[in-house]
């Protein structure tokens, strides 16, 4: 398993990992992100989904449990876990509908759909570093093996 350690200073930074992030990344892919609340896992999503070329607002899913982004050559699904009472609720809204060969998948707080999600490309943790965040990105597959080995 390959890792990555980075420590973030400030918003900016969170959202400039995001866009290293997506000039490395393609379709397809699953990305899990874990953290404590307020961590800054929307905010690196947001400086993905902007680094791959979203103009608009990128909010978190939390309430709809899934935002889409569509672009011209794949899609992409932001996930919010976090309201999630039973991991039975994805099978209701069509979970595996979403991991195909076109789409890019990020899921925060993946330990809640436990069992009915594909296994991860890439695994993001970010902890509290005192004012500073510590960020852990790991490799769960070959292909995010090799996507990290393009971020170092």
């Amino acid at each position: 398993m390959t890792s990555v350690k980075v420590y973030l200073d400030n918003e900016q930074d969170t959202v400039d990992l995001g866009k290293r992030l997506a000039a490395i990344i393609s379709p397809p892919l699953m990305l899990n992100l874990s953290g404590e609340l307020g961590a800054g896992k929307t905010t690196l999503s947001r400086g993905l989904i902007q680094g791959l070329g979203h103009k608009g607002a990128v909010k978190s899913p939390t309430y709809a449990l899934v935002e889409p982004y569509e672009f011209d050559d794949f899609d992409l699904y932001h996930f919010d876990l976090y309201r999630l009472s039973d991991p039975e609720e994805l099978e209701f809204m069509g979970i595996r509908d979403y991991f195909t060969q076109r789409s890019i998948c990020i899921v925060e707080w993946p330990d809640r759909g436990h069992g009915l999600l594909p296994d991860a490309d890439i695994f993001i943790q970010i902890n509290y570093a005192g004012e500073r965040r510590e960020v852990e990105i790991l490799s769960g597959s070959d292909k995010g093996r090799q996507l990290l080995s393009k971020l170092k």
